[in-house]
Parts: C-alpha cells; sequence; structure tokens
C-alpha cells in the first residue's frame, strides 16, 4: 500500500524553530561543535569526559544525541576549476589546472569523503496532551488534546529552557550549541528522506515563508 512520507511521520508540523509532532509534543533540536578528543592531552581528555558525565547525571529529561555522516559533493568545486581552466591564458598554467581538476576527481572517485554533524534533540510532552482513553466495553476510543497558540507558546518556553540548560552543560565540555531555525529543520528533515540528492547537492525550493 502506497502512501506519502507525511502518513508514516510523526511530526505534525515545525513552527518558530520548533517540531511539533501528532501527539502534540515538542521537539528542539541543537547543532554541536565537534573536538578532537584523540589529540587532548591525557588530562585534558579526562576533564571533557568527566565534564560530559556530570552533564548527562545532571539531566532530569532524555535527550536524543544523533550523528549525521554526509558524503561530501565536490561538484560545484570541480566545475569552478573548469571555468578557471578554460579562461588560463597560460599554457603551462592551463595544463596544471587541468591536472589538478584530474586528482581531485580521481581522489573523490577512490575515496569517500565524508562529512559528520553532530545534533542533540531536546524533548518536551505536556502532561495536557496524554491521550485519554474512554473505555466503551472491549473498545477503547482515543480522544487527542488540542494545541491552541496559548498551549504552543507556554511548552515552547518551557523547551527552551531545557534546550539552554543543555548548551550550558555541553560548553562545560568545552562544546559550542546554537538552535536550529525552523528553515534548517526543514532542510535537516529533507536531507534524512533524499540522502541521495544532498550528496549530489540538490535542495529543494523550499516556501519563503519558512523562517527563523
Amino acid at each position: 500500500m502506497q502512501g506519502k512520507t507525511q502518513d508514516f511521520s510523526e511530526i505534525d508540523q515545525v513552527k518558530e524553530g520548533i517540531i511539533v509532532l501528532k501527539n502534540k509534543s515538542l521537539r528542539g533540536i541543537l547543532m554541536i561543535s565537534s573536538v578532537n578528543f584523540s589529540l587532548k592531552a591525557q588530562e585534558e581528555q579526562n576533564a571533557i569526559i568527566f565534564q560530559f558525565q556530570n552533564f548527562l547525571n545532571s539531566l532530569d529529561f532524555f535527550c536524543q544525541i544523533v550523528v549525521q555522516s554526509r558524503r561530501i559533493s565536490v561538484r560545484g568545486y570541480l566545475d569552478k576549476i573548469k571555468e578557471i581552466e578554460l579562461k588560463q591564458q597560460n599554457p603551462l598554467l592551463k595544463m596544471q589546472t587541468a591536472d589538478y581538476r584530474e586528482f581531485i576527481k580521481q581522489l573523490v572517485t577512490n575515496n569517500t569523503i565524508l562529512t559528520k554533524n553532530f545534533f542533540v534533540v531536546v524533548p518536551y510532552f505536556p502532561s495536557e496532551t496524554e491521550i485519554a482513553k474512554e473505555s466503551f466495553g472491549f473498545f477503547k476510543k482515543k480522544k487527542v488534546f488540542e494545541m491552541t497558540e496559548e498551549d504552543f507558546q507556554r511548552d515552547k518556553q518551557q523547551l527552551l529552557q531545557r534546550m539552554e540548560f543543555v548548551v550550558l552543560g555541553l560548553m562545560r565540555c568545552g562544546l559550542k550549541s546554537i538552535p536550529l531555525t525552523t528553515m534548517e529543520i526543514v532542510e535537516l528533515l529533507w536531507s534524512v528522506y533524499h540522502p541521495k540528492e544532498v550528496e549530489e547537492g540538490h535542495y529543494p525550493e523550499f516556501p519563503s515563508d519558512l523562517i527563523a
């Protein structure tokens, strides 16, 4: 049976930098910087591990850590080198530019070059959104709470407080965090379902009303 992707997704909408799920719970996404842990001295490594343990122990809610690996597309870079090659007047420099372009092309062909992005997904579950069950004999009817704009703004503030707590905790580990905007969240979700297009550097034109 065929259906739209939205039919299988738990996401209802992305609004004001917040993901609203179909059960009306909220999610915020933080993009996290990375550190080259292996290049740190032993004392620095121990300090980072200690701080990260303290951060995890301080949480009274769960978080999801997501690592996204993506192949790097160099098609645009190769096209620019090709343009430089065609405009080059010096025969020697023209040949060197062509050789360099071919070298990069072979390097990418023979080796998989990946980039990694790190995210922390922070949840918030409003108690009002719990599904109330009404029993009718052997059958149960589910009643889902409808979120108003006032409910959303109130719950959003609670989620933002959690996200700020995570930012401060990771900062003690030497990691920087920034919340994703609505557009960035939409692009991230689209890339999850269209990895091949992303590898080739293709993104669709998103509606202009998707603002931060």
